[in-house]
């Protein structure tokens, strides 16, 4: 999955599978802890498994996930895609409102997440507790200029990706570390 391409998500139905937290949440625990049952996710999660159960049904349905064959009575669900994107540019009115949806649920999400993170960092140890943070900034950049710091900051995170699937990859004392970045272009105020 580390070098996939990321294939633009266009149709609207699909988009409105992604406008549930909850379905963003087991998105994460698959690519956090790979193949997982929804017993497994509901206790991640401190959620019901019929809930986990349904919902990664819906997401199995639109392509997200899928079972993992050859496990008997156990229905563990695995991640099909790493990542999921979408652009409004150029859709039709049905489906810009379901890619702002699936964008409000993805941001409601992280920003939960984030949140939580900080409320518990006091427990983590003090090696841990120092890199968790936050940093914002303004800069005045083209829209070219804005392109290449993005790919330049994607380019970062490359020497990692294979830990996601490879285990033995992972350096002793390795955790999930999340970064969540986001770009946004202030309003013109002409």
């Amino acid at each position: 999955m580390a070098d996939e391409q990321v294939e633009l998500i266009r149709d609207p139905k699909t988009l409105r599978a992604l406008a549930h937290p909850l379905r963003w949440k087991l998105l994460d625990v698959l690519a956090t802890y790979g193949p997982s049952t929804a017993t497994r996710c509901a206790e991640l999660l401190s959620e019901s498994v019929a809930s986990c159960s349904y919902h990664l049904n819906m997401l199995a349905q639109y392509g997200f996930v899928a079972e993992v064959p050859g496990k008997g009575r156990q229905k563990p669900w695995r991640l099909v895609r790493r990542e999921q994107s979408w652009s409004s540019i150029g859709m039709d009115d049905e489906a810009a409102l379901a890619a702002e949806a699936a964008g409000d649920a993805f941001l409601e999400k992280e920003f939960a997440s984030i949140r939580e993170r900080f409320r518990i960092k006091d427990r983590e140890p003090l090696e841990w507790r120092e890199q968790m943070g936050t940093f914002a900034t303004t800069e005045f950049l083209t829209a070219e200029e804005a392109a290449e710091l993005h790919a330049r900051m994607a380019e970062l995170f490359k020497p990692y990706a294979d830990r996601h699937e490879n285990e033995v990859a992972r350096p002793e004392g390795a955790r999930p570390v999340r970064y969540f970045l986001a770009t946004t272009v202030a309003p013109r105020r002409d």
